[in-house]
């Protein structure tokens, strides 16, 4: 199975660091940029109306390890799954994240052979590493997202 594609928000030092080799890269190519410029740009292309907009958003935001409405990969009760994230809801400031994934197939969530009980939406609190707080019987948490 391919892995759907996951792109988290940047945080402001990634977005700081893209501004810094915008720069290098202009500076190399003859056509030096301000500083100032590098970042109102980096802003622009990553949907931000200017560097100002996406200081702001950015540092008041709990880096959640996904968004609404991303695509992601992982194990449900050991089983592989793809889905799309349908909901999530920070249960504090900094994380856990309540997270809501809509399975692309149901996943079987049963082991015997002699009965089957599948899911396709299911909620999990996870951390910033995007393994759910809450674990099997062996130690396994209920469900861990591929980053």
């Amino acid at each position: 199975m391919a892995s759907p594609s996951h792109t988290p928000t940047p945080t402001l030092d990634q977005l700081k660091a893209e501004a810094r080799a915008l720069r290098a890269e202009g500076a190399a190519g003859g056509a030096p940029l301000t500083h100032a410029r590098a970042l109102e740009a980096v802003a622009r292309r990553h949907g931000f109306r200017d560097w100002n907009v996406a200081a702001a958003r950015l540092s008041n935001r709990p880096q959640c390890p996904v968004n609404l409405g991303d695509r992601v990969a992982g194990r449900y009760l050991k089983q592989a799954f793809a889905g799309t994230v349908i909901g999530v809801q920070a249960l504090s400031g900094s994380g856990p994240w309540r997270v809501t994934v809509h399975f692309d197939d149901p996943v079987d969530v049963v082991t015997f052979d002699s009965f089957s009980a599948f899911r396709q939406r299911v909620t999990c609190v996870v951390d910033g590493d995007g393994r759910a707080l809450a674990r099997t019987g062996d130690g396994v948490p209920h469900m861990v997202l591929d980053l």
